[in-house]
């Protein structure tokens, strides 16, 4: 199941807004470095959702969790209190038993991108026991979204992407 689909699937971004809260900064008013791959999750979570799925489907549904086997981040300029946020989330790689996403974050304001990085997941069964990926979540991962962005309504190709 190694990249069934075309590669220009891989190419599409989803995009979803948010807004730096309060909390998310450490005492010098800065985002705490851990949060961007709290970040990167929710735009994960959005990416499935704008494919008509859910982690939620995959555990109650086919008892297939994706769990985390490595994270990046690279840091590129930091994010304050009150800034919007674009959360770019694409799959980078879709395997028999894992798969691997790519995101970017941009600051809405300038276009910046504070950050970037990239997240690998094994699919295991209620035990622990890596496993296939459901066919029909597989394909979702690879399809075109059903539902809008939580920015502009569009989702947007890697070549438009802020610089």
């Amino acid at each position: 199941m190694t990249s069934p689909a075309p590669e220009d699937v891989f190419g599409i971004w989803h995009e979803t807004l948010l807004r730096v809260r309060y909390a998310e900064t450490d005492k010098m008013g800065i985002v705490y470095y851990a949060n961007y791959l709290v970040w990167f999750e929710i735009g994960r979570t959005e990416y499935c959702r704008a494919r008509g799925f859910s982690y939620r489907d995959m555990e109650e549904d086919d008892e297939s969790f994706l769990v985390v086997a490595e994270s990046y981040c690279r840091y590129k300029a930091p994010c304050y209190y009150d800034d919007e946020l674009i959360i770019r989330t694409h799959v980078t790689e879709l395997r028999r038993r894992s798969v691997r996403f790519g995101y970017e974050i941009v600051r809405a304001a300038d276009g910046q991108v504070v950050a970037e990085g990239e997240t690998g997941h094994v699919v295991t069964d209620p035990n622990g026991r890596v496993r296939s990926v459901p066919e029909h979540f597989a394909q979702g991962l690879l399809a075109a979204p059903i539902l809008k962005s939580h920015l502009s309504g569009a989702v947007v190709p890697k070549e438009s992407a802020p610089e």
